[in-house]
């Protein structure tokens, strides 16, 4: 290694708009346990798998429904 290296005609990364972010999400077992499962079956690991359904998803506008329905009120 040399002890100092010229960085006067560096350029910023092309690419760094592309970079993954490091996130915190919570799964719940079930789920975390199917994505293993895939992961285990092609070889790529589960955050990849994860992140690229969730990709397709937002590719495609994909839209959850969700269907709450209210607690019913105790009367007292």
């Amino acid at each position: 290694m040399r002890k100092q290296y010229d960085f006067s005609a560096a350029r910023p990364n092309p690419y760094a708009k592309r970079l993954k972010k490091a996130i915190t999400i919570r799964l719940d077992e079930a789920t975390l346990r199917y994505f293993k499962i895939l992961a285990d079956e092609s070889a790529i690991p589960y955050q990849t798998l994860i992140n690229l359904y969730l990709r397709e998803c937002a590719a495609s506008r994909k839209e959850l429904k969700i269907d709450w329905r209210p607690a019913k009120a105790k009367v007292a």
